[in-house]
């Protein structure tokens, strides 16, 4: 076969350029750390490659959802806290009100300390979180979740906020709620449960009150109808075998007897009565609608009462009592949104952990695919510097084959 020179020019440049497309390709894998530079070096591996840097991005956001919803309901929880403790010290303050030791102006200073507290109260049910957004105004967080008119004739702080709670998704196939309203958490608290009496009784009435919160409590739960009021309506009747017996007006049900003397107290389902009757004598009661306030409204009820002295004994008690169940049913309902948000950051946690092996082993697949082998790469760069070298070297010498230099 007969090779002419232009076919001998061209091969070896071809040659040169190869080495060094291929050198230049060897040392751009070395200098980025990557084997795949052009999906055309790999297709297979580069769609696998690309598949996994999105499953990455995406597990990178969780994690940033869940570094903000930890952040979110650890600041809810410290609000928590320092109602609690908030709350526990206006406790304290209310018992002490009660004694009959103190005079009106010792009351006054309680009632003083009272109003401090609340407004703590009142802005801690306000808190906003770094974006300025009222943690528990619902879906208008740009509003004030309370608001307090001290010259309101019903609440004098009311929830402004809605129903709505915000989640945030941390994994694909799980989301995890960031935020609490402030009616759930604050506002439906129930207040004590009372009764009334009718003043046309037939009998004198001159004390009606819950002595056994607990049984009047229990009795209530079990009796009170939301849809017929009538059933509602209770009627004593006092017999003359000495008995008082309580009688549903709406179903003619018998509650309960017990043993009566005249102008003694006596107890019934938790009510206290001291009355003066004869037989066929009543006293007609109600069972009062249940009430819903938070315990900022209930301390500024009962500080308005520390501050009013010409109330008495009997209506000062009746207040008391009425605080400490709101307050007591408020921490209550405070301790379960504290383990409510104690578990959401237990799971907040554990799913972190989880995105966290998740991530690091879609990074170690990933790297598996596209990263430089760098003994390989080195190896191969070595191997390729060579043959340029030598490709380099040989030409000029076969360039310079001619049959003129045998004549």
């Amino acid at each position: 076969m007969r090779i002419s020179t232009n076919q001998i020019y061209d091969q070896n440049m071809r040659s040169i350029m190869q080495n060094q497309g291929d050198l230049a390709k060897t040392q751009e894998q070395l200098a980025s750390g990557k084997r795949i530079i052009t999906p055309s070096d790999d297709p297979v591996g580069a769609a696998k490659v690309l598949r996994l840097t999105e499953e990455i991005d995406e597990l990178t956001q969780f994690q940033r959802n869940n570094d903000l919803v930890t952040g979110s309901l650890e600041q809810q929880e410290a609000v928590l806290t320092n109602i609690t403790n908030s709350v526990n010290r206006a406790r304290t303050l209310v018992i002490q009100a009660g004694s009959g030791a103190l005079d009106s102006p010792d009351r006054k200073a309680i009632g003083a300390e009272l109003e401090q507290i609340k407004l703590e109260i009142f802005d801690l049910m306000n808190t906003q979180d770094a974006e300025g957004s009222y943690l528990y105004a619902g879906f208008q967080s740009g509003n004030q979740a309370f608001e307090y008119n001290p010259t309101a004739t019903d609440k004098a702080i009311t929830f402004t906020g809605d129903a709505g709670v915000s989640f945030v998704q941390l994994s694909n196939s799980s989301k995890i709620q960031s935020t609490s309203n402030g009616y759930e958490v604050f506002e439906n608290v129930l207040s004590r449960y009372k009764f009334s009496t009718d003043p046309a009784s037939t009998a004198v009435v001159s004390e009606a009150s819950v002595k056994q919160q607990g049984t009047f409590d229990t009795f209530f739960d079990k009796n009170y109808d939301p849809v017929n009021t009538g059933n509602n309506d209770y009627r004593i009747n006092f017999l003359a075998s000495g008995q008082a017996e309580l009688v549903n007006q709406g179903t003619g049900v018998i509650v309960e007897s017990v043993a009566y003397t005249s102008g003694q107290p006596f107890t019934i389902k938790g009510m206290e009565f001291e009355a003066t009757a004869v037989p066929g004598d009543s006293i007609d009661l109600s069972l009062d609608a249940p009430e819903k306030k938070s315990m900022a409204q209930t301390l500024h009820e009962i500080q308005a009462v520390l501050n009013d002295s010409s109330i008495d004994s009997f209506e000062l008690q009746e207040s008391i009592s009425d605080a400490l169940v709101g307050l007591d049913n408020g921490l209550e309902k405070l301790s379960l949104e504290h383990a409510s948000i104690g578990s959401r950051l237990n799971i907040a946690e554990s799913i972190y952990e989880s995105n966290l092996d998740m991530e690091i082993a879609a990074k170690a697949s990933r790297s598996s695919i596209q990263d430089t082998d760098y003994a390989e790469a080195s190896t191969e760069f070595a191997k390729q510097e060579t043959a340029l070298s030598a490709a380099l070297a040989t030409f000029p010498q076969v360039t310079e084959l001619s049959l003129f230099n045998f004549i």
